[in-house]
């Protein structure tokens, strides 16, 4: 008998305490250049495809700002700390991960970042073997909180939108989620929760644990 219901899971902030990180990267890049506000900007980038977050760089800073450079030299001080420090998985994501696939319940991951990198870091952390499904910033035209990255995970999952619950960090991603016709967990990681978004989401729910529990409540 197939599970009642799918998970959708995002990756940076829900699956690996990574935003925090990088953004930390951008903030000491943009310091050494001189650039002011990188934090905020940052912040508008959290949840969007690579496009996406090239378009925001430059309205921020303007057209002529070196968005490849500067992308590359901010990735190239990530690895560095990865590195040194390893990618911090969150608490609790391998206990869902591994209770929702022991009850058969078809998961997908649903993330702005490139497959390369998400199959990397999924793999090295041992987490790749848990997903049914992957489907990357790099697979869809449209970026969060357009909602074709989640359509396209359900289709691929053989699941109705209606079906599928989505846990997420961002505002783009449970704004994704909602316009999809899903059922929208956030669980904060950087960005608290507003008004839009106690509006959006089924429910919000401070980590990981607390979703796996609601989750065993839905039949």
């Amino acid at each position: 008998m197939s599970a009642p219901f799918a998970v959708l899971f995002d990756m940076d902030g829900v699956i690996f305490d990574s935003e925090r990180m990088l953004r930390d990267c951008w903030i000491a890049i943009a310091h050494r250049e001189g650039l002011e506000g990188m934090g905020e900007v940052y912040s508008l980038c959290i949840g969007v495809n690579q496009r996406a977050s090239d378009e925001i760089l430059r309205r921020a800073y303007g057209e002529a700002f070196p968005v490849e450079r500067f992308k590359k030299e901010a990735v190239g001080l990530f690895h560095e700390r990865i590195r040194a420090e390893g990618l911090p998985v969150k608490p609790g994501a391998r206990e869902i991960l591994g209770a929702l696939k022991e009850r058969a319940v078809p998961l997908a991951l649903a993330s702005s970042t490139d497959q390369g990198p998400v199959r990397r870091e999924l793999s090295e952390a041992g987490l790749l073997e848990f997903f049914d499904v992957l489907v990357t910033g790099d697979m869809v035209k449209n970026s969060k909180p357009h909602p074709e990255i989640f359509l396209t995970a359900a289709e691929l999952l053989g699941v109705k939108p209606g079906d599928c619950f989505v846990i997420e960090d961002s505002y783009n991603g449970v704004r994704a989620a909602a316009a999809a016709g899903m059922r929208p967990i956030m669980v904060p990681d950087l960005l608290e929760p507003d008004g839009e978004m106690r509006a959006l989401a089924e429910v919000i729910l401070p980590d990981l644990q607390a979703a796996l529990r609601y989750l065993k409540t839905q039949n």
